[in-house]
């Protein structure tokens, strides 16, 4: 326990010193990316302009700016200060909150939805403490809708390489990453309370990114011409083989179904 609570503290501080090196106008670039852009289309259809939305774990803002802007009422949380600080220097009217998800500063009940992108895969316990926390401000009848590292062919092929050379899993020292089967994912969402409606294989074109230049474009984490077509090919194909991560949108037990 000790070890995990160690582990989540540098966890914590490298997300800080991410920040600090980051830039909110590329973030905000990024979100248009095409595999940005199709997880947006994919989930933003569940959401209503008529509730509240929050995106725990919102670091620079971007997809909070960018929500806003198509007319959503979202709000954002992160435990890294430094990211809400400059996300207030480019706009001072943006409703953000200082909190842990697994400890979130609102009643019961309140928001429509619970947005979570590429986040709790960082804890080391485990995502399941941090979904009931969702479950808990999400409303009866509400969604939470999260996309989070899946076990690719390159993944296990880099984990198995660590295996041989001594490693354990892909983590370092300071900063804890894992990755969530199909199954892992969804039995964690219904133990916490909801009923899973989609999953989805998503951002094929990011894994190739990752097998090297071939696949890459000039800019932050760009894919090129080559990767979105061979990635769109390949979610026809094979659709998990080669998927960087997972798309699911669930609904809080209580509402209508």
């Amino acid at each position: 326990m000790a070890e995990h609570k160690d582990r989540y503290a540098s966890t914590r501080h490298s997300w800080e010193n991410i920040w600090d090196e980051a830039s909110i106008k590329v973030e905000l670039e990024a979100v248009q990316y095409e595999r940005a852009q199709e997880t947006i289309r994919a989930y933003l259809p569940y959401l209503s302009k008529d509730d509240a939305h929050l995106e725990a774990g919102s670091g620079l803002s971007a997809v909070v700016i960018a929500l806003r802007g198509l007319g959503y009422r979202v709000q954002g949380l992160d435990y890294a200060i430094n990211a809400l600080l400059v996300s207030r220097r480019h706009d001072p009217d943006l409703p953000l909150a200082a909190g842990d998800v697994h400890h979130l500063p609102y009643r019961d009940n309140c928001f429509g939805s619970y947005l979570s992108f590429g986040v709790l895969e960082h804890f080391e316990h485990g995502m399941l403490p941090a979904l009931r926390e969702a479950c808990r401000v999400i409303k009866p009848g509400g969604l939470l809708v999260l996309t989070i590292p899946y076990p690719n062919i390159v993944y296990r092929a880099v984990q198995l390489k660590r295996g041989l050379s001594g490693g354990g899993s892909l983590t370092d020292d300071d900063f804890y990453e894992s990755a969530y089967t199909r199954s892992q994912l969804t039995e964690a969402v219904a133990q916490a309370g909801f009923s899973v409606l989609r999953v989805e294989p998503m951002s094929h074109a990011f894994t190739l990114w990752g097998l090297g230049a071939l696949f890459r474009a000039p800019g932050y984490y760009r894919t090129n011409h080559l990767a979105e077509s061979v990635g769109s090919v390949l979610k026809r194909l094979t659709p998990w083989l080669f998927s960087f991560s997972t798309l699911l949108i669930a609904r809080k037990h209580g509402g209508a179904e």
